[in-house]
């Protein structure tokens, strides 16, 4: 059973037309920030994969629309209740993390992932990995430096616990 869970946004075109989960540059950085290559991060036994929206939302004026809130309304709890062994939630993106954080999200995706200590252990909040967010990777170096060896430390650990 899946000891990381990935709590992404929604499929963007590429990804909505493969049906294939982070199959774009954003899913190659992802795996990058987490240290791990393509076959352990589509092993269901190692990570489960749930964004908050199944299908690509459409074009808004700077990128991809956010997800459907109907969408998590009606099945995320179900689903979670279904991945019972998770210890480690890697909070993708604002939309992700307002759901699992709540009132503990920042006011900011920033301040959040600023925050990370503070979600600890079971929540990682992180930027999207998408190429658009170059920018704010950039602004933001303390996230490679403090953030990421981190995140790929705990990943290595909880992925070679499934493979035993």
């Amino acid at each position: 059973m899946a000891r990381i869970l990935v709590a992404g946004q929604a499929p963007g075109q590429r990804v909505d037309r493969s049906g294939i989960p982070f199959s774009d540059a954003s899913g190659d950085r992802l795996r990058g920030w987490m240290g791990v290559d393509t076959d352990t991060f589509y092993d269901p036994n190692a990570i489960a994969l749930l964004p908050m929206g199944f299908c690509y939302p459409g074009k808004g004026t700077s990128g991809d629309l956010p997800p459907r809130p109907e969408c998590a309304v009606k099945w995320r709890t179900e689903l979670l209740r279904q991945i019972p062994h998770v210890e480690l939630i890697l909070v993708i993106g604002r939309y992700a993390q307002a759901w699992h954080l709540q009132q503990a999200a920042r006011a900011t995706l920033t301040e959040t992932v600023r925050a990370w200590r503070e979600y600890g252990p079971r929540f990682v909040p992180l930027p999207h990995p998408s190429p658009l967010n170059n920018r704010w990777l950039h602004r933001n170096p303390w996230f490679e430096e403090e953030v990421l060896p981190s995140l790929r430390e705990r990943v290595e650990g909880l992925t070679i616990r499934a493979h035993r």
